[in-house]
């Protein structure tokens, strides 16, 4: 279909999960990919995929909690294609814990990897999409409501879902569309780190996962299609959105 051709991308988080499938799906629309992750070999590898099929891409190793990280991520897109017209804010982790039992250093980290990054990408980003763009930010099921044993996860993910309509109400003048989805349980690698660190058997946590009402956890190829969508001209009028994608977990 082609409907991100000609538009240049970055995605982070590219190196796994759904920060990978977006990145591919991107690429398969027509997009040119900058992937940005803390896993350098695993951005790189993202890269060659694409590269591989016949689209173009650049890997950049960045940690995105760091300003200067994420300027020469912005300035990598534009330098190496030209322009910016699509930024996936995906990069996030999860600390499956209590406020008793969570450091104060962990919560900072959390807090630093999935907002912080958010504010920096977008503070760099938005003056490079000279002609309008779209951002999409990962939020999560948990930003809309609580969530047992992840204080952090679900503090940091509430505060994507609302910068975001702070970002989007902001940007609407210079033609940036900002938007966030927010996934259900997707089986990705963090999904699995979570089951380790609560110690459960990958089998059974993943039963539970898929305890909604379209009986499965979702797949990274799923949200990436509902990525797609926001990032894309199909969604033109959309803009300031909480996209759930959770197979009726919130229902």
């Amino acid at each position: 279909m082609n409907t991100l051709d000609g538009k240049v991308a970055i995605v982070t988080g590219g190196a796994s999960g759904i920060g990978r499938a977006t990145a591919l799906l991107f690429a398969r629309e027509g997009a040119r990919v900058v992937v940005a992750d803390i896993d350098g070999p695993g951005a790189q590898a993202t890269a060659a995929a694409i590269e591989e099929a016949g689209g173009a891409a650049v890997a950049v190793r960045a940690d995105v909690s760091a300003s200067d990280d994420c300027r020469e991520v912005v300035r990598t897109a534009v330098d190496t294609f030209g322009a910016l017209h699509v930024l996936f804010n995906n990069a996030g982790i999860i600390r499956r814990t209590t406020a008793l039992d969570l450091d104060v250093e962990e919560w900072d980290r959390v807090m630093a990897v999935n907002v912080r990054s958010v504010f920096l990408m977008c503070k760099h980003a938005v003056p490079a999409m000279t002609g309008g763009g779209s951002i999409v930010n990962t939020g999560s099921g948990w930003g809309l409501k609580g969530g047992g044993n992840a204080i952090s996860y679900c503090a940091s993910k509430a505060a994507v879902v609302n910068m975001t309509r702070a970002l989007a109400i902001d940007h609407a003048a210079a033609g940036i569309r900002v938007n966030s989805v927010n996934p259900g349980d997707t089986d990705t690698p963090m999904l699995r780190d979570e089951a380790r660190q609560l110690g459960e058997d990958w089998t059974a946590f993943h039963a539970d996962a898929a305890d909604r009402p379209m009986g499965r956890a979702g797949s990274p190829d799923e949200i990436a299609q509902a990525v797609l969508f926001l990032a894309s001209d199909a969604a033109s009028y959309v803009t300031g959105s909480a996209l759930v994608v959770d197979g009726g977990g919130l229902a």
